[in-house]
């Protein structure tokens, strides 16, 4: 009879039946009633009372009622932590039978048992096991310590069972070495600081002797602890890829899959001129090709590993092509991963052979199919250009079958081609055009527009076609409308005595009727191009296109390489990095191939810093000239300028509309980032001769000086408009950092306290940089000094006058608010020195009209005292000269945002007064550092 009989029931009280038989003294009977026990609980239904009962039938010689017993015990262990530590006793009497498969068991179930309570009482017998004389029982131990560590990780590190592991590595079982390399790595994994796989070249050379009698199981553990080794160098490299080679040929897919990996791996560090590299190279294809005869799902994981191995080495499976034909019988999803590796293959060699097999996939019945297999041909043309005539044909041909979806893919890929090769065939535009009316889905209409828009002065009737696109323009997907907007745009500035009212229609589509930002934004751009300077239009819209590249679907290099380090694991075959798919605690190490041999970093670490970094620092990223958002970030650097450098501002934004009010002017121009001293050329071709050139041949270094000036502190919310509340303060820099010195006075009858402080938005992005801390309550007539740090990444807008700050202040009795002035010196960097190179071209660089004069009355300080009482607030002396009896002074300073402002300062001896020039891209700022001037001379 089957086992069936266990499932069904009985109509008395079925547990108490169980209960009955379980305490029989018959063996059979009993081992019955533990059968019928575990089929109610395969079932799902709950005979946790049973537990004592079930438990007491553990005192057996019997190893199959013993293993039905272990089976119910790790089931319910959980939810009856107080009775599994009955068991606890006997698995410490069977792991000292003298049968090693109970031995086995007990050690196996006792990892199971996830229960706390229990996990110190089987220290013990762990111990014993792990140094059992039977190989068997101590492969299954060291699994064990692997789960025990899941449980109570500090107990296993405790009790020294990491160091027994890592004694089992030299075991002379090549079964027990595989399992503990697998709970070593298992470990590992879960904590990736800690350097457990200690490997070296003694402990490799006794894997690899154990690789060739483990199970397929234990070779991929060993593999995989393998592919994290870093050989010392290429000879040693070489001798483990000797090693690992016959695995290639093994029968089950995972341990060729794994010795690929392997290979893969330290492959980087052989010299391609080495005999053994390319016979390595031979090797490696026929196991990838026998991949390819198993079954589907398997067929599908070898092509995903297959795709990434032909990015990285696609020499190895050059000759293979005709494996990746398609088979009529395939599945979709294994035709489509063949399609790629094709188009990866294809070279001028074989090109001839895929575009024959191609054309054959475009008349097939799978849409999905026929549509990536006319993308391919596309793919070939712009891969091989010597085929590029025959694709084309080919497409052609294509076209004239008339199958919609046929039809629409081959426009798709038309128009990549024209980017690829401009005037070369665009005779085929009439037929395109033929078919514009059976074009409906998004990107084939868009590729049409583009084809329209891009020629059309070759096409006479351009104008019909794309007022055709404009009837249903709403109903247009956004990718069709952004086409159809930017194509009309050219023709306009093609034909522009036709189009006018064409281009009105769409701008006003665009603009007024349109609630999509994107289209909105493009069309305005086009709309104020078009309206104020349409030459420059023409240069903007109209520009030469770059070609584009062959592959533009291949894996990043950096991405590609820590693929490659997961071979015959899920990320090969989502083709994504651990930690984009794992979740939880666990830490996912980020693995890289190691350096390529010849290469200057050091074999030892492969993550060793680039060249002229040092270990400690990240290398900066280098924003090109005319990054806006370099500019934005405030990233203080460019590239070596050969013509005088361009200073500008760098606002440090919050959210800023760039085309509204916003900060626009302070942005100052726009393109281009500030050169820092460092980066500076050393001849930057400005004549030296006259004018300003001959400043500079003159020495001006000033010593270092005190800090900034800070104004005497000022009311600035007086109690009767605050319910009793007095506020006084002032702001003040020291040492790069801002703060805003306060007197909380409390002039009313009740205790105050929960203070607070808001800023509004405002010119500089000036914000509390910590809390308001008043540590105590302010009693009555008590009052209280605070000094609350500021910074400069609050939100930005521009205030008038500029230098106004409105704030908010809260406290237990209400909110209360006011408004101050700063002045601008607290905002001067102490990096605002330029280099006097620099200075020149700059001063030359920004237009005169930008320049503001100011004069600085009754003040009776001479030319070194100026400079060094405008030090302290960092207003930098860069030259000094005299002339005709007078001083001349030229300064600069940099503000928090990135704005740079030059000055000029005429001194006369006997005269009081001086002049003040300033110079700035943002000339709205001149008026502020002229008081900010005034104010640290005269205090």
């Amino acid at each position: 009879m089957t086992d069936s009989k266990y499932f069904t029931t009985t109509k008395k009280g079925e547990i108490f039946e169980l209960k009955a038989e379980l305490n029989s003294d018959k063996k059979e009977k009993k081992k019955e009633a533990v059968k019928k026990v575990i089929a109610s609980m395969t079932v799902g239904k709950d005979v946790s009372a049973l537990f004592p009962d079930v438990v007491n039938c553990m005192q057996t010689d019997n190893l199959e009622l013993k293993k039905l017993v272990y089976l119910y015990l790790m089931n319910y262990a959980k939810s009856q932590p107080d009775m599994a530590i009955m068991a606890v006793n006997t698995f410490v009497k069977d792991c000292e039978d003298p049968n090693p498969l109970i031995r086995a068991l007990a050690v196996r179930t006792m990892g199971c048992i996830r229960v706390d309570k229990i996990t110190e009482y089987l220290c013990e017998p762990l111990r014993k096991c792990l140094k059992d004389e039977d190989p068997y029982v101590r492969k299954t131990a060291a699994v064990c310590v692997a789960k025990l560590h899941d449980i109570n990780a500090q107990l296993v590190e405790d009790q020294g069972f990491l160091d027994t592991l890592k004694d089992l590595i030299s075991d002379s079982n090549p079964m027990v070495v595989a399992n503990a390399v697998a709970a070593l790595s298992e470990i590992a994994e879960s904590h990736p600081s800690s350097n457990l796989l200690d490997l070296n070249p003694q402990s490799i050379n006794k894997l690899l002797t154990a690789l060739n009698e483990c199970t397929e199981w234990g070779q991929i553990f060993i593999l995989d602890c393998l592919a994290n080794y870093m050989p010392k160098d290429d000879r040693e490299a070489q001798s483990i890829c000797e090693r690992v080679t016959p695995r290639l040929s093994h029968a089950n897919s995972a341990v060729v899959l794994s010795a690929v990996k392997v290979l893969m791996k330290f492959m980087e560090m052989l010299s391609k001129d080495l005999d053994y590299y390319g016979t390595l190279l031979k090797k490696l294809a026929p196991p990838l090709v026998t991949l390819l005869s198993a079954e589907p799902e398997l067929q599908y994981v070898a092509l995903r590993n297959i795709n990434l191995i032909v990015q990285k080495r696609p020499e190895i499976l050059k000759h293979e092509m005709k494996v990746f034909f398609v088979k009529y019988n395939d599945p979709i999803y294994v035709k489509l991963e063949k399609l790629d590796i094709m188009i990866r293959l294809a070279s001028q060699a074989n090109i001839a052979q895929v575009l024959a097999e191609l054309k054959e996939y475009a008349t097939e019945v799978d849409v999905d199919f026929v549509r990536k297999a006319v993308r391919a041909i596309g793919r070939c043309a712009i891969k091989v250009e010597q085929s590029a005539e025959r694709c084309v044909s080919t497409l052609l041909d294509l076209i004239q079958t008339k199958v919609n979806y046929v039809v629409q893919e081959a426009i798709v890929v038309i128009k990549d081609i024209f980017r690829k090769y401009p005037n070369k065939y665009e005779s085929v535009i009439a037929t395109l055009c033929e078919n514009l009316d059976s074009l409906d889905e998004p990107e084939a209409r868009a590729a049409m527009i583009w084809i329209v828009g891009e020629y059309a002065e070759r096409i006479d009737n351009a104008d019909e076609l794309l007022e055709s696109f404009l009837e249903g323009f709403h109903d247009e997907s956004t990718q069709v409308q952004l086409q159809l907007l930017t194509a009309i745009v050219k023709l306009f500035l093609k034909k522009p005595t036709e189009t006018q009212e064409l281009v009105q229609q769409v701008l006003s589509l665009a603009t007024q009727d349109s609630d999509n930002p994107d289209l909105r934004d493009r069309g305005y751009i086009y709309w104020r191009l078009l309206s104020t300077d349409p030459v420059a239009a023409k240069e903007v819209v109209l520009a030469e296109k770059p070609l584009i590249s062959e592959e533009t679907d291949l894996i990043e290099p950096t991405l590609l390489d820590e693929l490659i380090c997961y071979i015959g694991t899920l990320a090969s075959v989502y083709h994504k990095p651990p930690s984009a798919f794992v979740e939880g605690s666990r830490g996912v190490v980020h693995k890289s191939l190691p350096p390529r041999t010849g290469s200057s970093e050091s074999a030892e670490s492969p993550d060793a810093a680039p060249p002229g970094v040092q270990a400690g620092e990240q290398p900066a990223v280098i924003p090109a000239q005319g990054d806006l958002l370099g500019d934005l970030l405030n990233l203080d650097l460019g590239p070596p300028v050969s013509g005088p450098p361009i200073a500008t501002s760098a606002v440090q934004m919050g959210a800023v509309d760039l085309l509204g009010g916003g900060l626009d002017s302070l942005i100052g121009g726009g393109g281009f980032t500030p050169v820092p001293s460092t980066t500076m050329p050393t001849n930057l071709g400005a004549p030296l001769g006259s004018g300003l050139g001959d400043l500079f041949d003159l020495t001006g270094g000033v010593g270092a000086l005190p800090g900034s000036y800070v104004a005497p502190k000022a009311v600035w919310l007086p109690a009767m408009k605050a319910k009793g509340l007095e506020i006084s303060g002032t702001f003040a820099r020291q040492v790069g950092s801002i703060s805003m010195e306060l007197v909380l006075t409390n002039k009313a009858l009740q205790v105050m306290s929960d203070f607070a402080i808001q800023f509004n938005r405002n010119s500089f992005g000036l914000a509390p940089a910590a809390p308001l801390q008043v540590h105590a309550p302010l009693a009555p007539n008590q009052s209280v000094e605070i000094s609350l740090p500021l910074n400069t990444v609050g939100s930005v807008m521009k205030m008038d006058p500029l230098n106004n700050l409105q704030v908010a202040v809260k406290n237990n009795i209400d909110v209360f608010y006011f408004s101050t002035l700063y002045p601008l010196h607290i905002l001067f960097v102490e990096d605002g020195k330029m280099e006097r190179q620099m200075f020149l071209a700059t001063w030359k660089d920004i237009p005169n009209e930008n320049e503001a004069q100011f004069q600085i009355k009754d003040c009776s300080l001479n030319a070194d005292a100026i400079s060094s009482k405008l030090q302290g607030s960092n207003i930098f002396t860069i030259a000094k000269r005299n002339v005709e009896g007078q001083d001349m002074l030229y300064q600069s300073l940099k503000l928090t945002n990135g704005i740079w402002v030059l000055a000029e300062l005429r001194i006369q001896p006997s005269n009081p007064s001086f002049t003040l020039s300033l110079k700035c891209r943002a000339p709205e700022v001149s008026q502020y550092i002229y008081q900010a001037y005034e104010t640290i001379l005269k205090n």
